[in-house]
């Protein structure tokens, strides 16, 4: 089904669950009123929105447009891109840049990002495809029982997690900069795994690789409970898969979902920049908000750099 709003407008969904492809629109800081709340409306429906062909855009304006959508914020640990008040530029030949595991970004903090932005700027030929999930659909498909005692869980996460364990295969470069650069601050936070999203009502699983465990459970028996959940995140039937071209921007509801970057390009270059917008503390169904547990810095002489 194709949909048209605001005139030149059309919104075009990728897949049944989740995504949509926006066309006859110039993203820009000078957008009208209308147009950014009918980009906020189909985010918000559709969890993950496309935008082919974006090559004007600049890391400047890139800012000015998502800050239409919220306020900036920037990475808690990582440097923004010189130049910009908090764009995080992912490259695949830098450490850090392959974000290969299924997460929802910076859940390791009370507040995480409500939204995303990541816009391509060097893709290679083939592969490098990011997938994303919708875990309210994830969610409101678990059977009863299992929705029920979901409901009743809480996790802590952290950005100190057992990188290795992750990634096998990470290069020096990869484990020096998550040591040196990714937890050179040390968050816990606790989240229950099914939140209230603020906007809509409804219901998502709180997940990803940031979690550590389940409060009240061991870590073998977290470890259970987690792939029990995940599993029913990452179905193929609750995803969409999208293949970058240079100047795209894609925008995703980071409150509802979860997103995996295809490792699978070898030794190309891949560049994306990612700008966030500040989040909100997730709220239970019982309504308890989420807590932070700890904030240590480890490595002060990195956020000096």
């Amino acid at each position: 089904m194709t949909l048209a709003l605001e005139g030149e407008l059309v919104i075009k969904p990728v897949a049944a669950r989740i995504g949509a492809e926006i066309s006859g629109v110039k993203l820009s800081g000078d957008l009208p009123a209308e147009t950014v709340a009918a980009i906020n409306a189909a985010l918000l429906r559709h969890k993950v929105i496309f935008f082919r062909g974006q090559n004007h855009l600049t890391d400047l304006e890139q800012e000015r447009f998502a800050a239409r959508l919220g306020t900036l914020v920037a990475h808690p640990t990582q440097h923004a891109q010189k130049g910009t008040a908090a764009i995080l530029e992912l490259d695949s030949t830098k450490g850090g840049g392959r974000a290969d595991s299924w997460h929802t970004d910076v859940t390791f903090v009370d507040a995480y990002p409500k939204i995303s932005l990541l816009r391509g700027v060097v893709i290679p030929e083939v592969g490098g495809d990011t997938v994303w999930s919708n875990t309210v659909e994830a969610y409101e498909r678990l059977p009863p029982a299992l929705k029920t005692a979901a409901e009743q869980l809480w996790a802590l996460h952290t950005n100190a997690y057992d990188y290795a364990a992750l990634r096998p295969h990470a290069t020096d470069e990869e484990l020096r900069h998550f040591e040196e650069v990714f937890a050179s601050t040390v968050y816990e936070t606790e989240h229950p795994v099914v939140r209230v999203h603020p906007e809509t009502g409804e219901r998502s699983l709180v997940l990803g690789s940031f979690v550590q465990r389940f409060l009240g459970y061991s870590r073998s028996d977290s470890e259970h409970l987690y792939q029990l959940l995940q599993t029913h995140v990452t179905r193929p039937e609750n995803t969409v898969r999208w293949r970058w071209h240079e100047g795209d921007v894609a925008i995703w509801d980071n409150r509802a979902t979860q997103h995996y970057g295809v490792n699978d390009y070898g030794t190309a270059k891949r560049v994306v920049r990612r700008t966030t917008l500040d989040g909100d503390v997730p709220v239970s169904v019982d309504g308890r908000r989420s807590v932070n547990r700890k904030k240590a810095v480890r490595n002060p002489s990195a956020l000096a750099a």
